[in-house]
């Protein structure tokens, strides 16, 4: 049905009419407010929100409001049905078939069909699109992924098809029983064929923009803010309340604070660095401090243009040990972070943490064993260069951990701050000696950490290389017990010291006590504003 201006306007009228004669929540029966916005406060703006080339957690945020893949992340971290209902698996564990719902619409109106997956996920894969993501599909093991990628294959030959309509078929190449976890994430998403052929890279512009999400994208301005409003063609359209959703960019977490509680801003995260006790002392309903599944970390710049010191393990290991975890999430942070020792994070589903040489020891211990590791390296001047994204935590960090190095080993170290777009070129150039980095898992499993240290994923930019971790990752995919060869990649990065791992996040934040229905249990951080609403003051 097409559907008219003067027709969305009467739904609109009485969408109101019924909001103002009955203004509780239908579920809670929670009086309603009268304003259902909801703001935010970004540290970053995104590079991009086109589903398939998105790469970072801004980015993320947004395309979760605007696009809905086949399924969503609930709020106990699990899988809920999206576009699709309910999918069957094919005895060998290689064949998907999923079952789409009828009533999906894009926000022009039109049909989501199973097409719409096809064209996103084979042009993810396509080499034009030179998508940072595209290596998602190959870890998927979707049937012909990593050829297309190569360009031996055309993007069309890729295990995906559309049945009809409302059946969709993905082909793997090796069984994943975590596969429809995957399937949450943005790179799986539909895309719109005939709007991305008419408008270019600028088709995720708003007036442009056709998204088949809870919303629709009616504001973006570089650098400042982006803001989106309730879309009247979303299947469940009738269930959402919160109407407007909006990303205010602010890069100082103080300045952010006090917008918050200025009232321009709803819910503010990461906090200032070591003002979390105090803040949920005297604002307990509104500071939170929940696990979150990212790792933080210092990645070392081995490939061809590193310094060539730091192509010793003896000289990367002592960098580590050096570091005194505790200081900066105890002492720093305060917001709920733990030292990390391995990449993945503790709180990932069905994963045991080793247990590690390095988290054994005390820090006086870890100290020796740097400075005689130093100097079983010849003792090197050195003085490196460590690049982060613009934001005060993460200068202290870096100050505190140039301090160390100096303090401990004689390192010096320059600091090299740049905005978040300028960062990522910086960084995925290999133009840096150590770089600030994190990993946020894409689903709730180990892998989706411990496959950034495979030597062909687009995303090592410290590029790391080991034969013996590429073929266990390889092996996990298949294997009855992952957790075992999870353990054994965890040591190998250890004892290679790959990276630095520095802490695991907990989510840090202040959220006005009106808004409800917030994630608190979903690790991942996956929230929707359709889940959201507002309630009225006393």
């Amino acid at each position: 049905m097409i559907r008219t201006a003067t027709g969305t306007l009467a739904a609109l009228l009485l969408s109101t009419a019924a909001f103002a004669q009955d203004a509780t929540n239908p579920e809670t029966g929670e009086p309603l407010a009268e304003d259902q916005s909801f703001t935010y406060r970004m540290l970053d703006d995104w590079k991009s929100i086109d589903p398939q080339l998105v790469e970072e957690t801004a980015g993320n945020h947004a395309v979760r409001q605007l696009f809905e893949g086949l399924y969503n992340s609930a709020p106990d971290g699990t899988i809920e049905p999206g576009v699709a209902l309910s999918h069957e698996v094919s005895d060998d564990g290689l064949t998907y078939t999923f079952t789409l719902r009828d009533d999906a619409r894009w926000s022009d109106g039109e049909p989501v069909t199973a097409q719409d997956f096809v064209y996103g996920i084979q042009r993810a894969v396509d080499p034009e699109l030179a998508s940072n993501y595209s290596w998602y599909i190959e870890l998927a093991t979707v049937e012909g992924a990593t050829e297309a990628i190569a360009g031996e294959i055309d993007p069309s030959e890729i295990g995906v098809r559309a049945i009809d309509d409302t059946t969709l078929e993905i082909t793997l190449e090796e069984a994943l029983p975590y596969f429809p976890q995957m399937v949450t994430y943005s790179t799986f998403f539909p895309a719109r064929q005939d709007v991305i052929e008419e408008h270019g890279a600028d088709w995720v512009r708003p007036g442009n923009i056709v998204g088949n999400g809870a919303y629709v994208l009616t504001d973006y301005r570089v650098g400042e803010r982006w803001s989106a409003e309730k879309s009247d063609t979303y299947w469940n359209a009738d269930d959402v309340i919160i109407d407007e959703v909006t990303g205010l960019i602010i890069n100082d977490p103080n300045q952010a604070l006090t917008r918050y509680f200025d009232g321009e801003v709803d819910m503010t995260e990461p906090l200032p660095a070591g003002q979390f006790p105090e803040l949920k002392e005297e604002y307990p309903d509104q500071a939170h401090s929940i696990p979150r599944l990212c790792s933080y970390y210092y990645a070392f710049n081995q490939s061809e243009s590193g310094p060539e010191a730091l192509k010793d393990p003896n000289v990367r290991r002592a960098l580590s040990l050096a570091v005194d975890r505790s200081v900066i999430t105890d002492q720093i942070l305060q917001g709920g972070q733990t030292p990390a020792y391995t990449f993945a994070h503790q709180d990932t589903a069905n994963f045991e943490m080793p247990v590690l040489p390095d988290a054994q020891m005390t820090q006086a211990e870890r100290d020796a064993e740097a400075q005689r590791l130093w100097e079983e390296a010849g003792s090197p001047d050195l003085t490196l260069d460590l690049i982060y994204n613009t934001s005060d935590q993460h200068e202290q960090i870096a100050t505190i951990v140039s301090q160390m190095w100096k303090q401990k080993l004689g390192v010096d170290t320059d600091l090299s701050n740049y905005e978040w777009s300028t960062y990522l070129d910086v960084r995925g150039g290999q133009n840096f000696d150590i770089s600030r980095s994190a990993w946020c898992a894409d689903y709730n499993e180990a892998s989706s950490f411990l496959d950034l240290m495979t030597s062909n994923n687009e995303n090592n930019d410290g590029k790391y290389a080991n034969p013996r971790v590429d073929e266990l990752i390889d092996a996990s995919r298949t294997a009855e017990n992952p957790q075992e060869i999870y353990t054994e990649v965890e040591e190998i990065l250890n004892e290679d010291t790959a990276i630095i791992p520095i802490y695991h996040y907990s989510l840090a934040f202040m959220l006005d006590e009106d808004v409800k229905g917030w994630p608190f249990e979903n690790a991942e951080n996956n929230w929707y504003a359709r889940d959201l609403y507002r309630v009225a003051g006393e």
